[in-house]
């Protein structure tokens, strides 16, 4: 996701995927399979991401978050995902389980835009809105950092001198933190 491990980033956050791209997400259980793989704790943030929020995958993992005390952020689209049944035995969707919900605002199925003669619309535009809105949320959270007197390791561009040096230091510092994810 564009707001792990990239220029302008908070060093101690990490991107953790379903490993077959979203061809499990759909299948009830094997979030918990994937959560083995992964240490969430308490003092943890986690953002799930579901544009229609119903699919046991991150419904899951929502739950293992909720279990062990670590906050949840969820990026959706409220008004569909409202509207949508779960697919998940809870009977809840993913916004349920949000201490703090982003409404993406996109429409039913994502794609937007209709091609004379085609089926189905085109261009989704779930990933630009929640890259958009997680990049300003992170912004603010520096912001806030900064004024509380907290200088928080921020990625530098390694395509600038002395880029990969200043972000191995921290690399180094928050080593235990991005390696049991």
């Amino acid at each position: 996701m564009e707001i792990t491990g990239r220029a302008g980033g908070l060093i101690p956050s990490k991107a953790i995927k379903e490993p077959a791209g979203g061809l499990y997400e759909t299948i009830e259980g094997v979030g918990a399979l994937f959560l083995k793989r992964c240490d969430i704790r308490n003092e943890d943030v986690v953002v799930l991401i579901s544009n229609s929020g119903r699919n046991p995958l991150p419904i899951e993992i929502a739950l293992k978050c909720k279990e062990v005390g670590a906050k949840i952020i969820v990026v959706t689209s409220l008004e569909p995902s409202k509207e949508l049944t779960s697919k998940h035995s809870s009977g809840k969707n993913l916004w349920e389980f949000g201490d703090v919900v982003l409404d993406n605002r996109v429409v039913k199925g994502d794609s937007s835009i209709d091609v004379p003669d085609l089926p189905v619309k085109v261009c989704g535009t779930s990933s630009v809105s929640a890259a958009v809105m997680l990049n300003a949320a992170v912004l603010e959270s520096i912001q806030i950092m900064v004024s509380k007197g907290f200088i928080p390791p921020v990625y530098m561009s390694q395509n600038i001198d002395g880029g990969a040096e200043f972000n191995e230091k921290y690399l180094a510092q928050y080593a235990d933190r991005l390696n049991r994810i």
